[in-house]
């Protein structure tokens, strides 16, 4: 039984990766608030991982980290302190958890880390400056990281488009808004947390034991697509 890392994994798609991989792995949250299971193979550590101590671990198999942001505005409303705090979420914390976590990882045979972006740093979309920014900053780590730690410890990101989850709730709150989001991608869908769930579950298994320093769109076709 692999004993994987969640960082943010009490809720929206962090919740959805947590649930997927309780029947089979041994799992560890650390977040703010508790996800709200109760499983024998689910413990929980409350921690704000941009201003507190992460806890000690001695040996890992996985690592995900799932803290976002979506933070939309014109680019002459984005203030410098908008950025920082996206960068800081995304990208700051990121660095610190696999920086604390690295040397438990390297007592696996199997490691791997995944990352996350956004399909808005291949598409120049408006509102997306900040975000795109720090989710940019991500795919070069990730990249970057692989190469530090290869070959004992894979590193992947997953880049998906909107997703169903509270944090993008604002932006399918009305049919409106729910058909406009589904026409704009080739495959008339947008993505449901347990899909990409079943992507970050596939780049912790050995299955994908080849795989490192990739960025995977989980996009429904709107990043190659045109039809």
């Amino acid at each position: 039984m692999k004993k994987i890392i969640i960082i943010g994994g009490s809720k929206g798609i962090g919740k959805a990766i947590t649930e997927s991989l309780l029947s089979n792995h041994q799992v560890i949250n650390i977040s703010r608030t508790p996800p709200g299971i109760v499983h024998e193979n689910l413990s929980h550590h409350s921690c704000d991982i941009l201003t507190e101590e992460l806890p000690v671990i001695d040996v890992a198999d996985g690592l995900i980290y799932c803290p976002g942001s979506i933070n939309l505005k014109p680019f002459n409303r984005l203030t410098i302190e908008d950025f920082k705090t996206d960068f800081e979420i995304n990208v700051i914390g990121a660095v610190k958890s696999i920086q604390t976590y690295t040397k438990a990882l390297s007592q696996s045979e199997s490691a791997s880390i995944v990352l996350f972006s956004t399909v808005a740093t291949k598409l120049g979309m408006p509102f997306h400056a900040s975000i795109a920014t720090a989710k940019s900053a991500v795919e070069g780590l990730t990249k970057s990281v692989a190469a530090d730690l290869a070959p004992k410890i894979r590193v992947n990101a997953i880049a998906p488009t909107i997703t169903d989850t509270e944090l993008a709730a604002k932006f399918l709150r009305n049919e409106r808004m729910i058909e406009s989001t589904v026409q704009r991608h080739p495959l008339k869908k947008y993505l449901e947390p347990k899909e990409v769930a079943a992507m970050a579950t596939y780049l912790l298994s050995d299955v994908s034991k080849s795989i490192s320093g990739q960025i995977f769109n989980l996009d429904c076709g709107i990043v190659s697509l045109k039809l």
